[in-house]
């Protein structure tokens, strides 16, 4: 036997969520392109544009707690150090 879902019981599908490279975001408007239906285009851009805008403003967070430590936090160094830093 089926179980039957009402709509109002499922969650809400959001397509920026699944949109975690530039490849998935050029596989997504392929497949939004073959389907020829300009609504959907219209979605699937907005789709993509609201994430570029969350990883913008998490990005945006992410340097204000950067840049909001204080001068005592941060260590003079080198070239050589940071290189060394990276290889470790």
């Amino acid at each position: 036997m089926t179980k039957k879902i009402k709509i109002s019981e499922l969650s809400e599908f959001d397509a920026s969520e699944y949109l975690n490279s530039e490849e998935d975001v050029a596989a997504y408007l392929t497949a939004v392109l073959e389907e020829n239906d300009p609504g959907l285009l219209a979605a699937a851009l907005g789709d993509i544009a609201r994430k570029e805008q969350e990883d913008f403003e998490r990005l945006k967070a992410e340097l204000a707690l950067a840049f909001a430590a204080p001068e005592s936090s941060y260590q003079p160094l080198t070239a050589v150090d940071v290189i060394a830093r990276n290889q470790g």
